[in-house]
């Protein structure tokens, strides 16, 4: 599933940024890393099922920021529709 991110165009990386762009409904997939502090990635957990947008596990913060291509962890991340 890290390969569709990786592969994705139109992404976002950051609880923050995801956060956004699921209110603009531009996204289709998430990813949340588990090792995330709980209380940072609850209200995404949260809207993604309300809004029945799928939710994908990543082991690691840092192998979703390597899927990201940026240096440090990321909590979350989105592949938004084309």
């Amino acid at each position: 599933m890290l390969d569709k991110l990786k592969k994705a165009s139109k992404k976002t990386i950051g609880t923050k940024q995801t956060l956004k762009a699921i209110e603009k409904d531009q996204v289709c997939m998430v990813f949340i890393a588990e090792d995330a502090e709980e209380h940072i990635v609850s209200e995404l957990k949260r809207i993604c099922k309300e809004k029945g947008i799928e939710v994908i596990a990543v082991n690691t913060m840092k192998e979703l920021g390597d899927a990201c291509g940026i240096q440090v962890g990321a909590a979350s991340a989105a592949i938004l529709n084309s």
